[in-house]
Formats: C-alpha cells, sequence, structure tokens
C-alpha cells in the first residue's frame, strides 16, 4: 500500500487487486465469529491493533490525495477490524461489558477522526511541496501495526500444540493474496525494497499459521500414533471441561468428599463397636480375677 506509483499499468492492476483482496479479506472471518457465537484463538489483540493500523493507513493516502478507491481501501478496512475487534471482546472466552465495549469503540473513532483531520489538514500542503518523508512513515508505521497484529495468534497456536482454532482459513487466504499481490506490484513498479520488505514480514508470518496448523494435521491426525492422539483427546476434554466453568471437576471432588465422608463414618462406628468390645473384655477380665482373688482367701 505504500506504493502508489502508477507509470505502469501492470503494477497498478497488481496493486488494485491486493488492494481488493484487503478490503474483504475480515468478511469470512466476521461471519464465521457470527456463526459460532465464540471467538477462542482469535485474540483481541491481534483485531486491536489492526484497527490502530488502519488509521495510519488511511492518513497515507489521504496525504497524498490519491484516488477514491485507495482512500476508501483504509477505512472499510477499519470498519471491518473494528466488527472483528467487538466481536472478539463480546464473545467467549474474552466476554467483555457492553459498556466497555462501547467506550473502547467510541474512543477509537474519535482518535481516528481527530488524527486523520489534523495530521491531512497539516501534512498535504507539505508533501504537494515536495517534502514526502512525513507521509511515509504513516505509511511505514500503518505496515508495521499490521504485521506485529499478527503475532499474537501464534501465542494462540502455542497453547494447542500448533494447532489453528478460530481463525477462518479463507479470510486467511485472501489476506495472504492481498501480500503476495501488493509485492508483484511493487515488483514490477519500481521495486521499493521496503515495501518488499513489509509485504513480505505479513506474507511469511501467515504462512507460518497455515504450516503450523499442517504440522499439528500430520502429528495428531493422518499420521500420529495412538499416544499423541489420545493426549490430544484429553486436552481438547480438559479444555471442554473449563469451558463449562469447571463443573466436572466439581463433580468428582463432592464424589470424592462423599467418599471420604462415608469412610470417616465407617472408620468411626467401627472405633466404636471394637471400643465397646475392649471395654467389655477388659471389664469381664477384671472381674473374674477380683472374684478368684475373693475366692482364693476363703479358707
Amino acid at each position: 500500500m505504500i506504493n502508489t506509483t502508477e507509470s505502469n499499468p501492470a503494477a497498478t492492476a497488481l496493486a488494485t487487486v491486493g488492494t481488493v483482496l484487503w478490503c474483504i479479506q475480515l468478511i469470512p472471518q466476521i461471519y464465521h465469529n457470527w456463526k459460532r457465537k465464540d471467538c477462542t484463538g482469535v485474540p483481541p489483540h491481534m483485531m486491536f491493533l489492526w484497527v490502530i493500523s488502519g488509521i495510519p493507513f488511511a492518513i497515507f493516502f489521504l496525504i497524498l490525495n490519491t484516488n477514491i478507491i485507495l482512500q476508501l481501501q483504509p477505512h472499510l478496512f477499519t470498519f471491518f477490524c473494528g466488527v472483528g475487534f467487538v466481536q472478539s471482546c463480546y464473545y467467549p472466552p474474552v466476554k467483555m461489558p457492553i459498556w466497555k465495549i462501547v467506550a473502547i469503540s467510541i474512543g477509537i473513532i474519535l482518535v481516528d477522526i481527530g488524527s486523520e483531520i489534523g495530521f491531512v489538514l497539516w501534512l498535504r500542503p507539505l508533501y504537494a511541496q515536495g517534502i514526502k518523508w512525513p507521509s511515509m512513515i504513516f505509511g511505514i508505521l500503518a505496515s508495521v501495526l499490521l504485521a506485529i497484529g499478527l503475532l499474537p495468534p501464534y501465542f494462540e497456536l502455542a497453547k494447542r500444540q500448533g494447532e489453528v482454532v478460530g481463525i477462518n482459513f479463507v479470510f486467511l487466504t485472501l489476506d495472504s493474496l492481498g501480500a503476495y499481490f501488493s509485492i508483484a506490484s511493487v515488483c514490477v513498479g519500481d521495486m521499493d525494497i521496503l515495501s518488499i520488505i513489509l509485504y513480505a514480514v505479513i506474507a511469511v508470518l501467515e504462512m507460518g499459521i497455515f504450516l503450523s496448523h499442517m504440522i499439528w494435521l500430520c502429528r495428531f491426525k493422518w499420521f500420529g500414533n495412538d499416544k499423541q492422539q489420545q493426549q490430544q483427546k484429553n486436552r481438547e476434554m480438559s479444555e471442554s471441561s473449563e469451558e463449562d466453568g469447571g463443573q466436572t471437576v466439581s463433580y468428582i471432588d463432592d464424589s470424592l468428599e462423599i467418599g471420604t465422608e462415608k469412610q470417616i463414618k465407617n472408620r468411626e462406628s467401627t472405633f466404636e463397636i471394637n471400643s465397646e468390645i475392649d471395654n467389655e473384655f477388659v471389664y469381664k477380665t477384671a472381674t473374674k480375677a477380683n472374684v478368684s482373688a475373693i475366692f482364693k482367701y476363703i479358707p
């Protein structure tokens, strides 16, 4: 997105395709979250960073005063990322209160509007005078935030031995294709090394998510041994019991407590019976000894 050179028709066409893909990429993920009513595996930090990255992207294109499609793209991207962020906060496992979600959303909207108005009015005249480095800062910042946003899913992968949970692969494919088309547009165009590096980082991080899930499938589904499959099944069962609020654990604890109480009562009753028997035996023995002692001294 940093490269906006239109001298090469092929570069323009590839960049347009990449831009369109990055406009609609999140629609499958949003539908996936809504259908499942669960965002497990979709970290809110990822969506938040992508929402924030849309602000400098919008400022960058508005400063350059490009065509309406390029100016509309970051706003659509920010909107869809905002919807995904709200879903990841509202649905399990986060389940943030609605008032807090509304407050955060209003804060982001106000910061977005204020930043765009302030920086565009300030930097667009400078760009017209040939001073381009301030606009490049916003373009680089947006790309860096977009790449950093792909790091939180790796923490989710680490929790599940590499399994991808919650992230829609159609969304991931569209996002990856957007990066590939953008890289191709820069290569065909003016070969901006910085743009290629930023797009390549995004493509590599998303390829890592694909490979992680493929390795997990090979280990536990396709070629894994019985022991690994059993470990995976136990892990899934433990996760499901945790999601149920620990009811299974409470049931086990209750049964153990009931069993322990019964054992204690049985031991107490047994002890009482044994105590009664022992007391009776001691009483009988003492009585016999006393009687024999008495008769001993009788002439």
